[in-house]
Protein backbone atom coordinates (compact mmCIF):
# COMPACT_ATOMS: atom_id res chain seq x y z
CA UNK A 1 0.00 0.00 0.00
CA UNK A 2 1.48 3.41 -0.73
CA UNK A 3 2.22 5.80 1.65
CA UNK A 4 1.69 9.44 1.29
CA UNK A 5 3.48 12.18 3.14
CA UNK A 6 2.15 14.77 5.34
CA UNK A 7 2.84 17.21 2.68
CA UNK A 8 1.51 15.40 -0.36
CA UNK A 9 -2.01 14.76 1.62
CA UNK A 10 -1.95 18.80 1.53
CA UNK A 11 -1.17 19.15 -1.69
CA UNK A 12 -4.17 16.79 -2.56
CA UNK A 13 -6.51 18.41 -0.26
CA UNK A 14 -5.66 21.60 -1.74
CA UNK A 15 -5.81 20.44 -5.15
CA UNK A 16 -9.32 18.98 -4.29
CA UNK A 17 -10.26 22.59 -3.37
CA UNK A 18 -9.27 24.09 -6.71
CA UNK A 19 -11.11 21.86 -8.14
CA UNK A 20 -14.27 22.02 -6.31
CA UNK A 21 -13.61 25.69 -6.52
CA UNK A 22 -13.92 25.91 -10.44
CA UNK A 23 -16.81 23.46 -10.67
CA UNK A 24 -18.42 26.16 -8.63
CA UNK A 25 -17.08 28.92 -10.43
CA UNK A 26 -18.12 26.94 -14.07
CA UNK A 27 -21.61 26.56 -12.51
CA UNK A 28 -21.94 29.84 -11.57
CA UNK A 29 -21.28 30.96 -15.26
CA UNK A 30 -24.13 28.66 -16.69
CA UNK A 31 -26.06 29.94 -13.86
CA UNK A 32 -26.00 33.78 -15.32
CA UNK A 33 -25.25 32.61 -18.73
CA UNK A 34 -28.50 34.87 -19.99
CA UNK A 35 -27.64 37.54 -18.40
CA UNK A 36 -23.94 37.67 -19.33
CA UNK A 37 -25.25 37.51 -22.66
CA UNK A 38 -27.79 40.20 -22.42
CA UNK A 39 -25.84 42.98 -20.83
CA UNK A 40 -22.23 43.83 -20.27
CA UNK A 41 -21.67 45.30 -17.07
CA UNK A 42 -19.11 48.31 -17.51
CA UNK A 43 -17.56 51.66 -16.45
CA UNK A 44 -17.92 52.91 -19.93
CA UNK A 45 -19.95 55.82 -18.81
CA UNK A 46 -17.73 58.66 -17.83
CA UNK A 47 -17.93 60.47 -14.60
CA UNK A 48 -20.06 63.48 -15.75
CA UNK A 49 -22.78 60.83 -16.88
CA UNK A 50 -22.57 58.90 -13.77
CA UNK A 51 -22.80 62.11 -11.78
CA UNK A 52 -25.94 63.04 -13.52
CA UNK A 53 -27.55 59.30 -13.13
CA UNK A 54 -27.16 59.55 -9.47
CA UNK A 55 -28.35 62.71 -9.25
CA UNK A 56 -31.72 61.68 -10.67
CA UNK A 57 -31.47 58.36 -8.77
CA UNK A 58 -31.93 60.39 -5.98
CA UNK A 59 -34.50 62.23 -6.90
CA UNK A 60 -36.30 59.25 -7.49
CA UNK A 61 -35.03 57.70 -4.17
CA UNK A 62 -36.45 60.55 -2.15
CA UNK A 63 -40.24 59.90 -4.37
CA UNK A 64 -40.42 56.72 -2.98
CA UNK A 65 -38.22 54.94 -5.74
CA UNK A 66 -36.84 51.36 -5.74
CA UNK A 67 -34.90 51.31 -8.81
CA UNK A 68 -33.02 52.95 -11.39
CA UNK A 69 -31.13 51.58 -14.22
CA UNK A 70 -29.31 52.93 -16.99
CA UNK A 71 -28.39 50.87 -19.91
CA UNK A 72 -25.48 52.31 -22.48
CA UNK A 73 -25.38 50.77 -25.91
CA UNK A 74 -25.92 47.04 -24.21
CA UNK A 75 -23.73 47.85 -21.30
CA UNK A 76 -25.19 48.90 -17.50
CA UNK A 77 -23.36 51.60 -16.50
CA UNK A 78 -25.75 52.29 -13.51
CA UNK A 79 -28.00 50.94 -10.80
CA UNK A 80 -29.64 51.84 -7.91
CA UNK A 81 -32.11 50.53 -5.87
CA UNK A 82 -33.52 52.03 -2.79
CA UNK A 83 -36.14 51.98 -0.11
CA UNK A 84 -35.61 48.20 0.75
CA UNK A 85 -35.45 47.18 -3.16
CA UNK A 86 -33.66 44.56 -4.53
CA UNK A 87 -32.31 43.98 -8.04
CA UNK A 88 -33.86 40.49 -7.98
CA UNK A 89 -37.20 41.70 -6.78
CA UNK A 90 -40.22 41.94 -9.49
CA UNK A 91 -42.44 44.89 -9.08
CA UNK A 92 -45.66 45.09 -10.63
CA UNK A 93 -45.18 47.39 -14.31
CA UNK A 94 -49.02 48.51 -14.51
CA UNK A 95 -49.79 50.23 -16.99
CA UNK A 96 -46.27 49.88 -17.94
CA UNK A 97 -47.51 46.27 -19.13
CA UNK A 98 -49.57 48.09 -22.51
CA UNK A 99 -46.51 48.12 -24.28
CA UNK A 100 -46.47 44.62 -25.12
CA UNK A 101 -49.41 44.68 -26.97
CA UNK A 102 -47.92 47.11 -29.04
CA UNK A 103 -45.39 44.96 -29.69
CA UNK A 104 -47.38 41.36 -30.01
CA UNK A 105 -49.08 43.49 -32.70
CA UNK A 106 -46.37 44.30 -34.92
CA UNK A 107 -45.38 40.45 -34.66
CA UNK A 108 -48.94 39.22 -35.26
CA UNK A 109 -48.66 41.72 -38.61
CA UNK A 110 -45.49 40.05 -39.28
CA UNK A 111 -46.83 37.05 -39.12
CA UNK A 112 -49.80 38.07 -41.55
CA UNK A 113 -52.13 37.64 -38.47
CA UNK A 114 -54.02 41.19 -38.91
CA UNK A 115 -53.00 44.23 -40.11
CA UNK A 116 -53.51 47.86 -38.42
CA UNK A 117 -56.20 48.79 -41.08
CA UNK A 118 -58.21 46.04 -40.73
CA UNK A 119 -61.35 46.56 -38.89
CA UNK A 120 -61.77 44.67 -35.41
CA UNK A 121 -65.34 43.79 -36.54
CA UNK A 122 -64.15 41.36 -39.02
CA UNK A 123 -63.06 39.38 -35.85
CA UNK A 124 -65.21 40.61 -33.23
CA UNK A 125 -68.09 39.50 -35.41
CA UNK A 126 -70.67 40.95 -32.91
CA UNK A 127 -69.52 44.72 -33.83
CA UNK A 128 -70.57 44.31 -37.49
CA UNK A 129 -74.15 45.70 -36.62
CA UNK A 130 -73.06 48.65 -34.61
CA UNK A 131 -72.66 51.90 -36.54
CA UNK A 132 -69.39 52.89 -34.66
CA UNK A 133 -68.06 49.74 -33.44
CA UNK A 134 -68.42 47.99 -37.15
CA UNK A 135 -65.82 50.98 -38.03
CA UNK A 136 -62.88 50.86 -35.74
CA UNK A 137 -59.71 49.42 -36.69
CA UNK A 138 -56.85 47.57 -34.86
CA UNK A 139 -54.72 50.93 -35.38
CA UNK A 140 -57.76 53.06 -33.79
CA UNK A 141 -58.05 50.14 -30.73
CA UNK A 142 -53.80 50.32 -29.70
CA UNK A 143 -54.08 53.95 -30.21
CA UNK A 144 -57.14 54.34 -27.93
CA UNK A 145 -59.12 56.67 -30.35
CA UNK A 146 -61.60 53.80 -30.96
CA UNK A 147 -64.83 56.10 -29.34
CA UNK A 148 -64.84 53.26 -26.62
CA UNK A 149 -63.78 54.84 -22.94
CA UNK A 150 -61.01 53.43 -21.25
CA UNK A 151 -62.85 51.96 -18.14
CA UNK A 152 -61.67 51.99 -14.69
CA UNK A 153 -57.63 52.64 -13.97
CA UNK A 154 -56.28 49.80 -12.64
CA UNK A 155 -59.56 47.41 -12.71
CA UNK A 156 -59.85 45.90 -16.65
CA UNK A 157 -62.53 43.78 -17.37
CA UNK A 158 -62.86 40.79 -18.33
CA UNK A 159 -62.66 40.16 -22.40
CA UNK A 160 -66.31 38.74 -22.77
CA UNK A 161 -67.21 42.49 -20.59
CA UNK A 162 -64.61 44.21 -22.41
CA UNK A 163 -66.43 44.01 -26.19
CA UNK A 164 -69.79 45.03 -24.93
CA UNK A 165 -68.37 48.34 -23.68
CA UNK A 166 -70.28 51.06 -25.74
CA UNK A 167 -68.62 53.31 -28.75
CA UNK A 168 -69.67 56.75 -27.82
CA UNK A 169 -67.73 58.39 -30.17
CA UNK A 170 -66.75 57.71 -33.52
CA UNK A 171 -63.81 56.38 -34.04
CA UNK A 172 -60.29 58.21 -34.51
CA UNK A 173 -62.03 61.42 -33.35
CA UNK A 174 -60.89 61.06 -28.88
CA UNK A 175 -58.60 59.84 -27.24
CA UNK A 176 -59.26 58.23 -23.94
CA UNK A 177 -57.20 56.11 -21.77
CA UNK A 178 -57.87 52.93 -19.85
CA UNK A 179 -57.45 49.39 -19.95
CA UNK A 180 -60.61 48.37 -21.81
CA UNK A 181 -59.48 48.79 -25.61
CA UNK A 182 -56.29 46.34 -24.73
CA UNK A 183 -58.53 43.79 -23.22
CA UNK A 184 -60.50 43.78 -26.42
CA UNK A 185 -57.57 43.30 -28.32
CA UNK A 186 -56.53 40.40 -26.18
CA UNK A 187 -59.84 39.16 -27.62
CA UNK A 188 -58.96 40.06 -30.61
CA UNK A 189 -55.87 37.90 -30.47
CA UNK A 190 -57.48 34.96 -28.88
CA UNK A 191 -59.75 34.56 -31.65
CA UNK A 192 -57.18 34.52 -34.23
CA UNK A 193 -54.71 31.84 -32.38
CA UNK A 194 -57.80 29.40 -31.65
CA UNK A 195 -56.69 27.65 -34.59
CA UNK A 196 -53.09 27.33 -33.42
CA UNK A 197 -54.29 26.42 -29.81
CA UNK A 198 -52.04 28.84 -28.08
CA UNK A 199 -53.17 31.60 -25.91
CA UNK A 200 -52.50 35.70 -26.47
CA UNK A 201 -49.88 35.28 -24.08
CA UNK A 202 -48.02 32.23 -24.98
CA UNK A 203 -47.16 33.76 -28.81
CA UNK A 204 -45.56 36.88 -27.20
CA UNK A 205 -43.40 34.39 -25.19
CA UNK A 206 -42.84 32.72 -28.40
CA UNK A 207 -42.11 35.61 -30.38
CA UNK A 208 -40.83 38.06 -28.26
CA UNK A 209 -39.85 37.67 -24.51
CA UNK A 210 -38.55 33.78 -24.94
CA UNK A 211 -36.51 34.84 -27.86
CA UNK A 212 -34.73 38.17 -25.49
CA UNK A 213 -34.56 35.90 -22.47
CA UNK A 214 -37.16 38.01 -21.03
CA UNK A 215 -38.55 35.95 -17.50
CA UNK A 216 -42.06 37.84 -16.39
CA UNK A 217 -42.20 37.16 -12.85
CA UNK A 218 -45.69 37.13 -13.13
CA UNK A 219 -48.47 38.08 -15.29
CA UNK A 220 -51.92 38.48 -13.35
CA UNK A 221 -55.20 37.55 -15.20
CA UNK A 222 -58.57 38.07 -14.50
CA UNK A 223 -61.17 35.83 -13.05
CA UNK A 224 -61.94 34.12 -16.97
CA UNK A 225 -58.17 33.01 -16.69
CA UNK A 226 -57.30 35.54 -19.36
CA UNK A 227 -53.96 37.70 -19.10
CA UNK A 228 -54.43 41.10 -18.40
CA UNK A 229 -52.84 43.23 -20.92
CA UNK A 230 -53.25 46.52 -19.69
CA UNK A 231 -51.63 46.34 -16.16
CA UNK A 232 -50.44 43.08 -15.11
CA UNK A 233 -46.78 42.15 -15.81
CA UNK A 234 -44.44 42.26 -12.71
CA UNK A 235 -40.84 42.58 -13.76
CA UNK A 236 -37.34 43.10 -12.16
CA UNK A 237 -35.73 46.40 -13.41
CA UNK A 238 -33.11 44.09 -15.42
CA UNK A 239 -36.09 42.26 -17.06
CA UNK A 240 -37.80 45.08 -18.04
CA UNK A 241 -34.59 46.73 -19.35
CA UNK A 242 -34.37 44.21 -21.80
CA UNK A 243 -37.56 44.74 -23.61
CA UNK A 244 -36.28 48.66 -23.70
CA UNK A 245 -32.73 47.20 -25.03
CA UNK A 246 -34.90 45.16 -28.06
CA UNK A 247 -36.92 48.49 -28.84
CA UNK A 248 -34.14 50.64 -28.63
CA UNK A 249 -32.35 48.22 -31.48
CA UNK A 250 -34.96 48.51 -34.04
CA UNK A 251 -36.74 44.36 -32.99
CA UNK A 252 -32.96 43.07 -33.47
CA UNK A 253 -31.52 40.61 -30.86
CA UNK A 254 -28.38 39.22 -30.58
CA UNK A 255 -27.63 39.88 -34.45
CA UNK A 256 -31.24 38.38 -35.39
CA UNK A 257 -33.71 40.41 -36.61
CA UNK A 258 -37.11 39.60 -34.92
CA UNK A 259 -39.39 41.84 -35.42
CA UNK A 260 -39.38 44.14 -38.83
CA UNK A 261 -37.49 47.44 -38.10
CA UNK A 262 -40.13 49.42 -40.22
CA UNK A 263 -43.23 47.35 -38.72
CA UNK A 264 -41.91 48.59 -35.26
CA UNK A 265 -41.35 52.63 -35.71
CA UNK A 266 -45.54 52.59 -36.42
CA UNK A 267 -45.70 51.92 -32.75
CA UNK A 268 -43.89 55.42 -32.51
CA UNK A 269 -46.26 57.37 -34.41
CA UNK A 270 -49.00 59.66 -32.69
CA UNK A 271 -52.69 59.72 -34.22
CA UNK A 272 -54.44 63.35 -34.85
CA UNK A 273 -56.43 62.98 -31.05
CA UNK A 274 -53.34 63.00 -29.27
CA UNK A 275 -49.90 63.13 -31.14
CA UNK A 276 -48.08 62.10 -27.46
CA UNK A 277 -49.45 58.55 -27.41
CA UNK A 278 -47.99 55.92 -30.46
CA UNK A 279 -49.17 52.94 -30.24
CA UNK A 280 -49.13 51.37 -26.84
CA UNK A 281 -46.06 53.95 -26.56
CA UNK A 282 -46.25 57.40 -24.78
CA UNK A 283 -44.70 59.70 -27.20
CA UNK A 284 -42.18 63.10 -26.69
CA UNK A 285 -45.11 65.52 -28.05
CA UNK A 286 -47.33 68.04 -27.07
CA UNK A 287 -50.85 66.07 -26.54
CA UNK A 288 -53.91 67.73 -28.05
CA UNK A 289 -55.43 68.63 -24.25
CA UNK A 290 -56.95 70.34 -22.52
CA UNK A 291 -58.43 66.82 -21.57
CA UNK A 292 -62.01 66.63 -20.04
CA UNK A 293 -63.09 66.13 -16.55
CA UNK A 294 -63.58 62.49 -17.58
CA UNK A 295 -59.75 62.40 -17.80
CA UNK A 296 -58.61 64.06 -14.56
CA UNK A 297 -57.84 60.73 -12.63
CA UNK A 298 -55.19 59.89 -16.15
CA UNK A 299 -53.36 63.34 -15.87
CA UNK A 300 -52.69 62.61 -11.98
CA UNK A 301 -51.64 58.96 -13.27
CA UNK A 302 -49.39 60.23 -16.09
CA UNK A 303 -48.49 63.27 -14.63
CA UNK A 304 -49.88 65.06 -17.75
CA UNK A 305 -47.29 63.81 -19.82
CA UNK A 306 -50.77 63.48 -22.13
CA UNK A 307 -50.33 66.86 -22.83
CA UNK A 308 -46.98 68.40 -22.30
CA UNK A 309 -44.97 65.33 -23.64
CA UNK A 310 -42.35 63.70 -22.04
CA UNK A 311 -39.56 66.17 -21.14
CA UNK A 312 -39.69 69.17 -23.05
CA UNK A 313 -35.91 69.74 -23.04
CA UNK A 314 -35.43 66.36 -24.01
CA UNK A 315 -34.55 64.30 -27.63
CA UNK A 316 -37.64 64.04 -29.90
CA UNK A 317 -36.95 60.07 -30.25
CA UNK A 318 -37.73 59.63 -26.52
CA UNK A 319 -40.31 57.54 -25.99
CA UNK A 320 -42.06 55.72 -23.17
CA UNK A 321 -43.83 52.87 -21.45
CA UNK A 322 -45.15 54.53 -18.13
CA UNK A 323 -46.84 52.89 -15.50
CA UNK A 324 -49.13 54.33 -12.21
CA UNK A 325 -46.66 55.31 -9.68
CA UNK A 326 -43.54 56.26 -11.69
CA UNK A 327 -42.93 52.71 -12.92
CA UNK A 328 -41.17 54.09 -16.21
CA UNK A 329 -39.33 52.66 -19.09
CA UNK A 330 -37.29 55.26 -21.45
CA UNK A 331 -35.75 54.51 -24.42
CA UNK A 332 -33.43 57.01 -26.18
CA UNK A 333 -31.94 55.99 -29.77
CA UNK A 334 -30.33 58.98 -30.48
CA UNK A 335 -28.55 58.55 -27.33
CA UNK A 336 -28.65 55.04 -27.43
CA UNK A 337 -29.74 54.89 -23.61
CA UNK A 338 -32.53 52.51 -21.71
CA UNK A 339 -33.33 53.69 -18.75
CA UNK A 340 -35.81 51.80 -16.00
CA UNK A 341 -37.35 53.58 -12.88
CA UNK A 342 -39.56 51.73 -10.36
CA UNK A 343 -41.68 53.44 -7.38
CA UNK A 344 -44.49 53.42 -5.07
CA UNK A 345 -47.33 55.96 -5.28
CA UNK A 346 -45.54 59.62 -4.96
CA UNK A 347 -45.50 62.99 -6.85
CA UNK A 348 -42.84 61.58 -9.25
CA UNK A 349 -41.98 63.97 -12.16
CA UNK A 350 -40.94 62.45 -15.56
CA UNK A 351 -39.57 66.16 -16.59
CA UNK A 352 -37.69 66.73 -13.02
CA UNK A 353 -35.78 63.28 -13.27
CA UNK A 354 -35.15 63.43 -16.76
CA UNK A 355 -33.45 66.68 -16.34
CA UNK A 356 -31.53 65.26 -13.84
CA UNK A 357 -29.99 62.35 -15.67
CA UNK A 358 -30.04 64.01 -18.93
CA UNK A 359 -28.59 67.45 -18.48
CA UNK A 360 -27.41 67.44 -14.63
CA UNK A 361 -30.05 69.83 -13.94
CA UNK A 362 -32.01 69.93 -10.57
CA UNK A 363 -34.47 72.49 -12.07
CA UNK A 364 -36.57 72.07 -15.63
CA UNK A 365 -37.01 75.72 -16.04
Amino acid sequence: MKTISRKGAKTQRKARRNRRALILFALLLCAFAPLRETFRFSAVASESELSRYKLAADYSKNYRGLSVLVLKGDRIVFEQYDNGHSADEPHLLASGTKSFAGVMAVAAIEDKLLSLDERVADTITEWKSDPRKSKITISELLHLTSGIGGGTLGRPPEYADAITAAADFEPGTKFQYGPTPFQIFGEVMRRKLLPRKESPLDYLKRRVLDPIGLNVSVWQRARDGNPQLPSGAFLTAREWAKFGLFIKNGGKWSGKQLLPKKLLADCFVGSKANPAYGLTFWLNAKGTGPLGEEDKRFLRAVDKIGVNGIYAKGPRDLVMAAGAAGQRLYIIPSLDLVIVRQGRLSRFDDAEFLARLLDGNSRTD
